[in-house]
């Protein structure tokens, strides 16, 4: 539990809002059969997918971005991406009670994502929750994506909320260090994608939860 009443809680989209493994591992998976490769189980992309392009291409291609191939490779996984974002994305398991929670008590909410704006605002809509956020910050909507804090400090200036006072949830270590960065409470979401690096309780948050209702206890919230 925080020793503080949170005015608002940032949410990073892809692995701890939104469960999007089976939308980003699809267009790898195509390329790879185009390329006479078997396509990899979901289970085998899925820590790869907060990584995005980047990530999904060097697990499912082998090819790295300092490959000079990568580029072209990264640019036809995105348009195969963008055709198809919203097929079988789905919010996780308790973020609607979680959301619906803090917009009962007064409590804010925003997503800050790497993802590029363009994707994160469909995704959102489709998924029923857009208007409902207060925010939705993409990795170009400011010169920095993170782990630098610029995103998470756009997000609190947006919601008129002090981020010593905001909370950040994400599923990768890089969300854990811009909300330090940003001097924000940060959350690690061991329940989402959390990447091929150190597990999450090696992070460094402040409070690790391993399914989203979790929160709302964190939060002094009951569930």
């Amino acid at each position: 539990m925080f020793p503080f009443q949170p005015a608002a809680v940032l949410f990073d989209l892809d692995g701890t809002l939104a469960d999007t493994a089976d939308d980003l591992a699809a267009p790898v998976n195509a390329m790879r059969i185009e390329r006479g490769l078997e396509p990899l189980p979901i289970e085998a992309l899925r820590p790869f997918a907060s990584m995005g392009a980047r990530g999904l291409i060097l697990r499912g291609l082998g090819v790295s971005k300092e490959a000079p191939e990568f580029e072209s490779l990264r640019l036809d996984f995105l348009a195969r991406y963008e055709q198809a974002m919203c097929v079988r994305t789905r919010l996780f398991d308790g973020i609607d009670t979680v959301l619906a929670r803090l917009e009962s008590t007064g409590v804010r909410w925003g997503v800050v994502s790497n993802k590029v704006e363009r994707y994160v605002r469909p995704i959102l809509d489709s998924l029923g929750v857009l208007t409902r956020s207060g925010t939705a910050i993409g990795g170009d909507t400011t010169p920095h994506a993170k782990p630098h804090p610029e995103p998470l400090l756009l997000a609190a200036r947006t919601l008129a909320v002090e981020p010593s006072r905001c909370v950040y949830v994400g599923d990768d270590l890089r969300d854990i260090q811009a909300g330090h960065a940003a001097g924000m409470a940060t959350v690690a979401a061991a329940y989402g994608f959390c990447g091929d690096h150190d597990p999450p309780d090696r992070w460094g948050a402040h409070a690790l939860i391993g399914k989203p209702i979790d929160l709302l206890e964190l939060l002094a919230f009951p569930a």
